[in-house]
Protein backbone atom coordinates (compact mmCIF):
# COMPACT_ATOMS: atom_id res chain seq x y z
CA UNK A 1 0.00 0.00 0.00
CA UNK A 2 1.19 3.55 -0.60
CA UNK A 3 1.73 5.80 2.27
CA UNK A 4 -0.37 8.48 3.25
CA UNK A 5 2.65 10.87 1.73
CA UNK A 6 2.73 9.36 -1.11
CA UNK A 7 -0.82 9.16 -1.78
CA UNK A 8 -1.27 12.78 -1.08
CA UNK A 9 1.10 13.47 -3.72
CA UNK A 10 -0.36 11.66 -6.39
CA UNK A 11 -3.60 13.30 -5.56
CA UNK A 12 -2.05 16.75 -6.98
CA UNK A 13 -3.78 17.29 -10.06
CA UNK A 14 -0.41 18.69 -11.57
CA UNK A 15 1.49 16.17 -10.17
CA UNK A 16 -0.74 13.42 -11.31
CA UNK A 17 -0.79 15.05 -14.81
CA UNK A 18 2.93 15.33 -15.12
CA UNK A 19 3.38 11.23 -13.77
CA UNK A 20 1.09 10.29 -16.17
CA UNK A 21 2.79 11.57 -19.36
CA UNK A 22 5.72 10.26 -17.85
CA UNK A 23 4.20 7.03 -17.82
CA UNK A 24 2.62 7.35 -20.99
CA UNK A 25 5.92 7.96 -22.32
CA UNK A 26 7.68 5.25 -21.06
CA UNK A 27 4.77 2.80 -22.71
CA UNK A 28 5.46 4.44 -25.81
CA UNK A 29 9.35 4.04 -25.85
CA UNK A 30 8.96 0.32 -24.60
CA UNK A 31 6.61 -0.44 -27.46
CA UNK A 32 8.69 1.17 -30.54
CA UNK A 33 12.00 -0.75 -28.78
CA UNK A 34 10.17 -3.86 -29.20
CA UNK A 35 9.03 -2.93 -32.79
CA UNK A 36 5.55 -1.78 -32.09
CA UNK A 37 3.81 1.48 -33.36
CA UNK A 38 0.92 2.63 -31.42
CA UNK A 39 -2.38 3.30 -33.51
CA UNK A 40 -2.64 7.18 -34.19
CA UNK A 41 -5.53 8.53 -32.95
CA UNK A 42 -6.78 9.78 -36.48
CA UNK A 43 -6.73 6.67 -38.50
CA UNK A 44 -6.03 7.37 -42.04
CA UNK A 45 -8.02 4.87 -45.13
CA UNK A 46 -5.48 2.16 -45.72
CA UNK A 47 -5.32 -0.87 -47.55
CA UNK A 48 -5.45 -4.54 -46.55
CA UNK A 49 -6.11 -7.95 -47.90
CA UNK A 50 -8.70 -8.77 -45.72
CA UNK A 51 -11.81 -5.99 -45.12
CA UNK A 52 -13.89 -6.17 -41.85
CA UNK A 53 -17.11 -8.08 -42.43
CA UNK A 54 -18.97 -6.67 -39.13
CA UNK A 55 -22.24 -5.47 -39.77
CA UNK A 56 -22.71 -2.10 -38.78
CA UNK A 57 -26.12 -0.90 -37.40
CA UNK A 58 -27.94 2.04 -39.10
CA UNK A 59 -30.87 3.76 -39.97
CA UNK A 60 -33.34 1.50 -40.97
CA UNK A 61 -32.14 -1.80 -39.27
CA UNK A 62 -35.18 -3.53 -37.27
CA UNK A 63 -33.15 -4.80 -34.02
CA UNK A 64 -34.50 -6.45 -30.58
CA UNK A 65 -33.22 -5.71 -27.47
CA UNK A 66 -33.14 -8.07 -24.72
CA UNK A 67 -33.28 -6.86 -21.31
CA UNK A 68 -32.54 -10.25 -19.40
CA UNK A 69 -34.62 -10.71 -16.24
CA UNK A 70 -36.44 -6.85 -16.97
CA UNK A 71 -39.03 -8.27 -19.88
CA UNK A 72 -40.77 -4.57 -19.72
CA UNK A 73 -37.60 -3.48 -20.81
CA UNK A 74 -37.13 -5.65 -24.15
CA UNK A 75 -38.77 -4.42 -27.44
CA UNK A 76 -38.57 -4.01 -31.20
CA UNK A 77 -36.88 -0.90 -32.94
CA UNK A 78 -36.30 0.47 -36.18
CA UNK A 79 -33.34 2.40 -35.82
CA UNK A 80 -34.20 5.89 -37.49
CA UNK A 81 -32.14 8.00 -40.05
CA UNK A 82 -30.36 9.26 -37.16
CA UNK A 83 -29.16 5.93 -35.37
CA UNK A 84 -30.40 6.79 -32.26
CA UNK A 85 -33.05 4.64 -30.57
CA UNK A 86 -35.32 5.69 -27.32
CA UNK A 87 -34.81 2.87 -24.50
CA UNK A 88 -37.32 2.56 -21.34
CA UNK A 89 -35.33 4.46 -18.43
CA UNK A 90 -32.28 5.60 -20.00
CA UNK A 91 -33.47 7.40 -23.56
CA UNK A 92 -32.08 7.95 -26.09
CA UNK A 93 -29.20 5.86 -27.15
CA UNK A 94 -27.43 6.44 -30.66
CA UNK A 95 -26.44 2.90 -32.06
CA UNK A 96 -25.37 4.24 -35.39
CA UNK A 97 -22.13 2.76 -36.73
CA UNK A 98 -22.15 0.00 -33.95
CA UNK A 99 -22.20 -3.88 -34.56
CA UNK A 100 -24.49 -5.60 -32.28
CA UNK A 101 -22.01 -6.54 -29.90
CA UNK A 102 -21.14 -3.06 -29.51
CA UNK A 103 -24.36 -2.08 -29.14
CA UNK A 104 -25.14 -4.65 -26.41
CA UNK A 105 -22.16 -3.17 -24.29
CA UNK A 106 -23.21 0.46 -24.65
CA UNK A 107 -26.47 -0.21 -23.37
CA UNK A 108 -25.61 -1.61 -20.80
CA UNK A 109 -23.13 0.61 -19.70
CA UNK A 110 -26.00 3.10 -20.10
CA UNK A 111 -28.30 0.29 -17.78
CA UNK A 112 -26.04 0.32 -15.13
CA UNK A 113 -26.49 3.03 -13.28
CA UNK A 114 -29.87 1.86 -12.66
CA UNK A 115 -29.26 -1.67 -12.68
CA UNK A 116 -26.84 -3.96 -10.66
CA UNK A 117 -25.85 -6.29 -13.11
CA UNK A 118 -27.41 -5.81 -16.52
CA UNK A 119 -27.62 -8.21 -19.13
CA UNK A 120 -28.15 -6.96 -22.58
CA UNK A 121 -28.48 -8.23 -26.33
CA UNK A 122 -28.93 -6.98 -29.53
CA UNK A 123 -30.49 -9.07 -32.13
CA UNK A 124 -30.74 -7.28 -35.82
CA UNK A 125 -34.14 -8.92 -36.99
CA UNK A 126 -34.61 -7.42 -40.45
CA UNK A 127 -31.42 -5.27 -42.63
CA UNK A 128 -32.00 -2.46 -44.16
CA UNK A 129 -31.38 -2.37 -47.88
CA UNK A 130 -27.69 -0.99 -49.17
CA UNK A 131 -26.99 1.79 -50.47
CA UNK A 132 -23.34 1.99 -52.54
CA UNK A 133 -22.02 4.07 -54.71
CA UNK A 134 -19.70 3.18 -57.80
CA UNK A 135 -17.52 4.75 -59.76
CA UNK A 136 -14.73 4.61 -62.19
CA UNK A 137 -14.77 2.62 -65.33
CA UNK A 138 -18.18 1.16 -65.54
CA UNK A 139 -20.91 1.79 -67.89
CA UNK A 140 -23.35 4.27 -65.19
CA UNK A 141 -21.71 4.87 -62.45
CA UNK A 142 -23.60 6.36 -59.50
CA UNK A 143 -25.32 5.53 -56.15
CA UNK A 144 -27.73 2.11 -56.16
CA UNK A 145 -29.52 0.49 -53.72
CA UNK A 146 -29.21 -3.14 -53.91
CA UNK A 147 -31.67 -5.48 -52.08
CA UNK A 148 -31.00 -8.19 -49.93
CA UNK A 149 -32.13 -12.05 -50.79
CA UNK A 150 -32.82 -15.17 -48.57
CA UNK A 151 -33.40 -15.21 -45.14
CA UNK A 152 -33.37 -12.08 -42.97
CA UNK A 153 -31.51 -10.53 -40.13
CA UNK A 154 -29.67 -13.43 -38.16
CA UNK A 155 -30.71 -16.09 -40.01
CA UNK A 156 -28.17 -17.75 -41.77
CA UNK A 157 -30.03 -17.69 -45.03
CA UNK A 158 -29.43 -14.18 -45.59
CA UNK A 159 -27.78 -13.56 -49.09
CA UNK A 160 -25.86 -10.01 -49.47
CA UNK A 161 -25.13 -8.42 -52.67
CA UNK A 162 -21.15 -8.91 -53.45
CA UNK A 163 -19.27 -6.48 -55.63
CA UNK A 164 -19.88 -8.56 -59.01
CA UNK A 165 -23.65 -7.84 -58.04
CA UNK A 166 -23.04 -3.91 -57.98
CA UNK A 167 -21.10 -3.85 -60.96
CA UNK A 168 -23.71 -5.85 -63.04
CA UNK A 169 -26.23 -3.04 -61.70
CA UNK A 170 -24.15 -0.31 -63.19
CA UNK A 171 -24.05 -2.14 -66.12
CA UNK A 172 -20.67 -3.63 -66.13
CA UNK A 173 -17.50 -2.24 -65.95
CA UNK A 174 -15.72 -0.59 -69.31
CA UNK A 175 -12.77 -2.09 -71.49
CA UNK A 176 -10.81 0.54 -70.43
CA UNK A 177 -11.25 -0.70 -67.08
CA UNK A 178 -8.13 -2.42 -64.62
CA UNK A 179 -10.09 -4.92 -63.03
CA UNK A 180 -6.72 -6.17 -61.24
CA UNK A 181 -7.11 -3.34 -59.04
CA UNK A 182 -10.70 -2.98 -58.05
CA UNK A 183 -11.22 -0.91 -54.63
CA UNK A 184 -13.68 -1.06 -52.24
CA UNK A 185 -13.76 1.40 -49.01
CA UNK A 186 -15.66 0.91 -46.12
CA UNK A 187 -16.87 2.90 -43.26
CA UNK A 188 -15.44 1.33 -40.20
CA UNK A 189 -17.43 2.43 -36.98
CA UNK A 190 -18.16 6.17 -36.87
CA UNK A 191 -14.72 7.69 -38.18
CA UNK A 192 -12.55 5.47 -39.92
CA UNK A 193 -12.32 3.99 -42.97
CA UNK A 194 -10.76 0.96 -44.78
CA UNK A 195 -9.65 -0.19 -48.84
CA UNK A 196 -9.12 -2.97 -50.17
CA UNK A 197 -8.19 -3.80 -53.41
CA UNK A 198 -10.35 -6.93 -55.03
CA UNK A 199 -8.84 -8.73 -58.04
CA UNK A 200 -11.35 -9.80 -60.50
CA UNK A 201 -8.65 -10.57 -62.74
CA UNK A 202 -8.31 -13.79 -60.42
CA UNK A 203 -11.77 -14.18 -59.98
CA UNK A 204 -12.02 -15.04 -64.21
CA UNK A 205 -8.82 -16.89 -64.02
CA UNK A 206 -9.04 -19.44 -60.77
CA UNK A 207 -12.56 -18.80 -59.93
CA UNK A 208 -11.86 -17.64 -56.19
CA UNK A 209 -14.96 -16.30 -54.53
CA UNK A 210 -12.67 -14.80 -51.85
CA UNK A 211 -12.60 -11.65 -54.53
CA UNK A 212 -16.09 -11.19 -54.39
CA UNK A 213 -16.61 -9.53 -51.19
CA UNK A 214 -20.08 -9.53 -49.74
CA UNK A 215 -21.34 -5.49 -49.55
CA UNK A 216 -22.33 -3.55 -46.27
CA UNK A 217 -24.20 -0.26 -46.71
CA UNK A 218 -22.42 2.89 -47.61
CA UNK A 219 -19.54 0.39 -49.38
CA UNK A 220 -17.65 2.76 -52.39
CA UNK A 221 -16.58 0.82 -55.19
CA UNK A 222 -14.11 2.59 -57.52
CA UNK A 223 -13.37 0.81 -60.91
CA UNK A 224 -9.65 2.28 -62.12
CA UNK A 225 -8.56 2.97 -65.56
CA UNK A 226 -5.79 0.40 -66.99
CA UNK A 227 -2.82 2.40 -67.67
CA UNK A 228 -1.43 -0.26 -70.05
CA UNK A 229 -3.94 -1.82 -72.64
CA UNK A 230 -3.47 -5.60 -73.06
CA UNK A 231 -5.96 -7.11 -75.97
CA UNK A 232 -5.98 -10.49 -74.69
CA UNK A 233 -7.33 -9.05 -71.22
CA UNK A 234 -10.01 -7.38 -72.86
CA UNK A 235 -11.07 -9.96 -74.62
CA UNK A 236 -11.15 -12.07 -71.63
CA UNK A 237 -12.98 -8.94 -69.81
CA UNK A 238 -15.33 -8.76 -72.63
CA UNK A 239 -16.81 -12.11 -72.26
CA UNK A 240 -16.85 -11.74 -68.12
CA UNK A 241 -20.12 -11.85 -66.79
CA UNK A 242 -19.49 -8.50 -64.88
CA UNK A 243 -18.65 -6.62 -68.38
CA UNK A 244 -20.50 -4.40 -69.88
CA UNK A 245 -23.31 -6.16 -72.15
CA UNK A 246 -22.13 -7.87 -75.15
CA UNK A 247 -25.45 -7.00 -77.47
CA UNK A 248 -25.46 -3.38 -76.51
CA UNK A 249 -24.94 -1.42 -79.73
CA UNK A 250 -21.94 0.84 -79.00
CA UNK A 251 -21.56 3.95 -81.24
CA UNK A 252 -18.03 3.72 -82.84
CA UNK A 253 -16.34 6.84 -84.99
CA UNK A 254 -14.29 5.63 -88.38
CA UNK A 255 -12.01 8.66 -90.22
CA UNK A 256 -9.27 8.19 -92.42
CA UNK A 257 -8.76 5.87 -95.51
CA UNK A 258 -12.00 4.06 -95.53
CA UNK A 259 -14.47 4.76 -98.37
CA UNK A 260 -17.61 6.06 -95.68
CA UNK A 261 -16.10 7.88 -92.37
CA UNK A 262 -18.72 8.69 -90.14
CA UNK A 263 -20.36 7.48 -87.00
CA UNK A 264 -21.73 3.95 -86.92
CA UNK A 265 -23.43 1.95 -84.59
CA UNK A 266 -22.16 -1.27 -84.46
CA UNK A 267 -24.67 -4.11 -83.00
CA UNK A 268 -22.77 -7.94 -82.41
CA UNK A 269 -24.05 -10.61 -84.40
CA UNK A 270 -23.35 -12.19 -87.54
CA UNK A 271 -22.59 -10.04 -91.07
CA UNK A 272 -23.29 -10.54 -94.43
CA UNK A 273 -19.48 -9.71 -95.33
CA UNK A 274 -18.50 -11.42 -91.91
CA UNK A 275 -14.97 -10.22 -90.85
CA UNK A 276 -11.97 -12.66 -90.79
CA UNK A 277 -8.84 -12.88 -90.23
CA UNK A 278 -7.04 -14.40 -93.19
CA UNK A 279 -5.67 -13.07 -96.74
CA UNK A 280 -8.22 -15.26 -98.30
CA UNK A 281 -11.04 -13.18 -97.06
CA UNK A 282 -12.41 -16.31 -94.75
CA UNK A 283 -14.69 -15.09 -92.50
CA UNK A 284 -15.55 -15.84 -88.86
CA UNK A 285 -18.66 -16.34 -87.93
CA UNK A 286 -18.66 -14.91 -83.90
CA UNK A 287 -19.37 -11.01 -85.23
CA UNK A 288 -17.72 -9.68 -82.59
CA UNK A 289 -18.35 -5.75 -82.25
CA UNK A 290 -14.36 -5.66 -83.44
CA UNK A 291 -12.25 -3.05 -85.69
CA UNK A 292 -12.63 -4.88 -88.61
CA UNK A 293 -16.33 -4.52 -88.83
CA UNK A 294 -16.37 -1.29 -88.27
CA UNK A 295 -14.27 -0.59 -91.15
CA UNK A 296 -16.69 -3.12 -92.96
CA UNK A 297 -20.01 -0.47 -91.84
CA UNK A 298 -17.50 2.01 -93.10
CA UNK A 299 -17.82 0.45 -96.81
CA UNK A 300 -13.92 -0.73 -96.57
CA UNK A 301 -10.39 0.78 -96.58
CA UNK A 302 -9.27 2.69 -99.62
CA UNK A 303 -6.32 2.12 -101.43
CA UNK A 304 -4.52 4.06 -99.60
CA UNK A 305 -5.21 2.90 -96.21
CA UNK A 306 -1.77 2.51 -94.48
CA UNK A 307 -3.51 -0.68 -92.38
CA UNK A 308 -0.37 -1.46 -90.05
CA UNK A 309 -0.78 1.54 -88.51
CA UNK A 310 -4.21 2.13 -86.87
CA UNK A 311 -4.74 3.69 -83.66
CA UNK A 312 -7.73 3.48 -81.84
CA UNK A 313 -9.06 6.26 -79.17
CA UNK A 314 -11.32 5.54 -76.38
CA UNK A 315 -12.17 7.61 -74.24
CA UNK A 316 -12.04 7.31 -70.04
CA UNK A 317 -14.13 8.01 -66.78
CA UNK A 318 -11.17 10.01 -65.67
CA UNK A 319 -11.44 12.09 -68.69
CA UNK A 320 -7.91 10.58 -70.22
CA UNK A 321 -7.77 8.83 -73.59
CA UNK A 322 -6.27 5.48 -74.22
CA UNK A 323 -4.52 5.50 -77.35
CA UNK A 324 -4.14 1.56 -78.96
CA UNK A 325 -2.01 0.91 -81.83
CA UNK A 326 -3.57 -1.53 -84.15
CA UNK A 327 -1.47 -3.72 -86.85
CA UNK A 328 -4.33 -5.01 -89.37
CA UNK A 329 -1.37 -6.78 -91.90
CA UNK A 330 -0.23 -8.51 -88.85
CA UNK A 331 -3.92 -9.90 -88.69
CA UNK A 332 -3.96 -10.83 -92.20
CA UNK A 333 -0.27 -12.13 -92.16
CA UNK A 334 -0.37 -14.60 -89.09
CA UNK A 335 -3.74 -14.98 -88.18
CA UNK A 336 -3.65 -13.02 -85.41
CA UNK A 337 -7.34 -12.17 -83.90
CA UNK A 338 -5.70 -9.81 -81.08
CA UNK A 339 -5.07 -6.91 -83.50
CA UNK A 340 -8.75 -7.02 -84.46
CA UNK A 341 -9.49 -5.40 -81.03
CA UNK A 342 -12.86 -4.88 -79.66
CA UNK A 343 -14.68 -1.72 -79.76
CA UNK A 344 -16.90 0.12 -77.12
CA UNK A 345 -19.22 2.88 -77.59
CA UNK A 346 -17.27 6.26 -78.00
CA UNK A 347 -13.71 4.55 -79.58
CA UNK A 348 -12.70 6.63 -82.51
CA UNK A 349 -10.80 4.58 -85.43
CA UNK A 350 -8.12 6.44 -87.39
CA UNK A 351 -6.94 4.97 -90.17
CA UNK A 352 -3.88 6.80 -91.99
CA UNK A 353 -2.75 7.35 -95.32
CA UNK A 354 0.52 5.21 -96.82
CA UNK A 355 2.98 7.03 -97.19
CA UNK A 356 4.24 4.23 -99.74
CA UNK A 357 1.75 1.84 -101.99
CA UNK A 358 3.08 -1.32 -102.41
CA UNK A 359 1.38 -2.96 -105.64
CA UNK A 360 1.46 -6.76 -104.26
CA UNK A 361 -0.30 -5.84 -100.96
CA UNK A 362 -2.34 -3.62 -102.51
CA UNK A 363 -3.51 -6.60 -104.66
CA UNK A 364 -3.56 -8.63 -101.80
CA UNK A 365 -5.46 -5.99 -99.71
CA UNK A 366 -7.90 -5.99 -102.08
CA UNK A 367 -9.21 -10.04 -101.57
CA UNK A 368 -10.09 -9.07 -97.77
CA UNK A 369 -12.52 -8.58 -96.22
CA UNK A 370 -10.99 -5.25 -95.10
CA UNK A 371 -11.64 -4.37 -98.88
CA UNK A 372 -15.13 -3.75 -100.27
CA UNK A 373 -16.47 -6.69 -102.62
CA UNK A 374 -16.57 -3.87 -105.10
CA UNK A 375 -16.30 -0.49 -106.08
CA UNK A 376 -17.66 2.00 -108.54
CA UNK A 377 -15.33 4.53 -110.93
CA UNK A 378 -16.93 6.63 -114.09
CA UNK A 379 -15.10 5.82 -117.32
CA UNK A 380 -16.34 8.12 -119.69
CA UNK A 381 -15.64 10.20 -122.99
CA UNK A 382 -14.72 7.94 -125.95
CA UNK A 383 -14.48 4.64 -125.03
CA UNK A 384 -16.93 1.51 -126.41
CA UNK A 385 -18.53 1.36 -123.08
CA UNK A 386 -18.44 4.49 -121.21
CA UNK A 387 -20.62 4.68 -117.87
CA UNK A 388 -20.26 3.75 -114.12
CA UNK A 389 -18.39 0.32 -113.91
CA UNK A 390 -17.84 -2.05 -111.22
CA UNK A 391 -14.05 -3.30 -110.48
CA UNK A 392 -12.30 -4.80 -108.09
CA UNK A 393 -10.92 -2.76 -105.43
CA UNK A 394 -7.02 -1.50 -106.11
CA UNK A 395 -7.88 -1.45 -109.48
CA UNK A 396 -5.39 0.12 -111.80
CA UNK A 397 -6.53 3.37 -114.57
CA UNK A 398 -5.73 0.90 -117.19
CA UNK A 399 -7.56 -2.24 -116.12
CA UNK A 400 -10.53 0.64 -115.49
CA UNK A 401 -10.22 1.81 -119.16
CA UNK A 402 -10.12 -2.14 -120.36
CA UNK A 403 -13.43 -2.76 -118.30
CA UNK A 404 -15.33 0.44 -120.09
CA UNK A 405 -14.37 -1.88 -123.65
CA UNK A 406 -11.07 -0.02 -124.07
CA UNK A 407 -10.75 3.07 -126.05
CA UNK A 408 -13.32 4.24 -129.01
CA UNK A 409 -11.37 3.02 -131.94
CA UNK A 410 -9.88 6.07 -134.27
CA UNK A 411 -11.91 9.12 -132.05
CA UNK A 412 -10.29 8.58 -128.28
CA UNK A 413 -6.80 10.60 -127.29
CA UNK A 414 -5.38 7.58 -126.11
CA UNK A 415 -1.89 9.43 -125.06
CA UNK A 416 -3.55 10.59 -122.30
CA UNK A 417 -6.62 10.91 -119.75
CA UNK A 418 -8.34 12.69 -117.50
CA UNK A 419 -8.50 11.93 -113.95
CA UNK A 420 -10.72 13.48 -111.62
CA UNK A 421 -11.45 13.08 -108.08
CA UNK A 422 -13.35 13.77 -105.34
CA UNK A 423 -11.40 14.27 -101.98
CA UNK A 424 -12.40 13.38 -98.88
CA UNK A 425 -12.37 17.09 -97.43
CA UNK A 426 -14.86 17.80 -100.17
CA UNK A 427 -12.40 19.49 -102.57
CA UNK A 428 -11.77 17.86 -106.16
CA UNK A 429 -8.59 17.22 -107.78
CA UNK A 430 -8.34 16.88 -111.79
CA UNK A 431 -4.72 15.96 -113.02
CA UNK A 432 -3.94 14.53 -116.48
CA UNK A 433 -2.64 11.29 -116.55
CA UNK A 434 -0.38 9.50 -119.36
CA UNK A 435 -1.60 5.95 -120.66
CA UNK A 436 0.87 3.29 -120.62
CA UNK A 437 -0.65 -0.14 -120.90
CA UNK A 438 2.82 -1.73 -120.81
CA UNK A 439 3.37 -0.07 -117.29
CA UNK A 440 2.95 -1.99 -113.90
CA UNK A 441 0.77 -0.17 -111.30
CA UNK A 442 2.58 2.93 -110.53
CA UNK A 443 1.42 6.83 -109.67
CA UNK A 444 2.49 8.47 -112.88
CA UNK A 445 1.18 6.73 -115.17
CA UNK A 446 -1.50 3.39 -113.86
CA UNK A 447 -2.20 5.09 -110.85
CA UNK A 448 -4.72 3.23 -108.68
CA UNK A 449 -8.13 4.15 -108.70
CA UNK A 450 -10.74 4.96 -105.51
CA UNK A 451 -14.02 4.21 -105.39
CA UNK A 452 -16.15 7.56 -107.22
CA UNK A 453 -13.03 8.23 -109.46
CA UNK A 454 -14.01 9.49 -112.99
CA UNK A 455 -11.94 8.97 -115.80
CA UNK A 456 -11.92 11.22 -118.86
CA UNK A 457 -11.39 9.32 -122.15
CA UNK A 458 -11.11 12.97 -124.44
CA UNK A 459 -11.38 13.03 -128.33
CA UNK A 460 -8.70 12.46 -130.60
CA UNK A 461 -7.74 16.04 -133.01
CA UNK A 462 -8.80 14.31 -136.02
CA UNK A 463 -12.38 13.48 -134.10
CA UNK A 464 -12.37 17.34 -132.86
CA UNK A 465 -11.81 18.63 -136.40
CA UNK A 466 -14.42 15.96 -138.00
CA UNK A 467 -17.24 16.72 -135.11
CA UNK A 468 -16.62 20.95 -136.02
CA UNK A 469 -17.13 20.34 -139.80
CA UNK A 470 -19.88 17.71 -139.53
CA UNK A 471 -21.72 20.34 -136.83
CA UNK A 472 -21.50 23.06 -139.64
CA UNK A 473 -21.90 21.30 -142.52
CA UNK A 474 -24.87 20.13 -140.96
CA UNK A 475 -27.54 22.62 -141.43
CA UNK A 476 -25.62 23.54 -144.66
CA UNK A 477 -26.36 20.55 -145.98
CA UNK A 478 -29.99 20.19 -145.40
CA UNK A 479 -30.02 23.54 -147.45
CA UNK A 480 -28.38 21.81 -150.14
CA UNK A 481 -30.98 19.13 -150.52
CA UNK A 482 -34.20 21.89 -150.14
CA UNK A 483 -32.46 23.50 -153.27
CA UNK A 484 -31.97 20.75 -155.52
CA UNK A 485 -34.99 19.60 -154.62
CA UNK A 486 -36.78 22.66 -156.07
CA UNK A 487 -33.99 22.38 -158.84
CA UNK A 488 -32.95 26.00 -158.25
Amino acid sequence: MLNKSLSKFLTQPVVGMALLTAVNAAVSSASLAQGQQLPPTTQPPTTQTQIDTNYSLGGGDLIRVNVFEVPEYTGEYQIPPGGAINLPLIGSVSVLGLTAEQASDEIARRYARFLKRPLISVNLLSPRPINIFVAGEVTRPGAYTLSLSGGAGNNPGVQYPTVLAALTTAQGVTLAADVTQVQLRRKIGRSSEQTVTVNLKELIQTGRLSQDITLRDGDTIVVPTATNFNVAESRNLFAANFAASQTTPRTVTIIGEVNRPGSYLVTPGNTDNQQGAANTGAGSPTGLPNVTRVIQLAGGITAQADVRNLRLRRPTRTGSEQAIDINLWQLLQSGDASQDIIVQDGDTIVIPTATEINPAEATQLATTTLSPTRIQVGVVGEVKNPGLTDVQPNSSLNQAILAAGGFNDARASSDAVDLIRLNPNGSVTKRIVKVDFSAGINEQTNPILRNNDVVVVNRSGSAKTGDTVNTITGPLGVIFNLLNLFGL
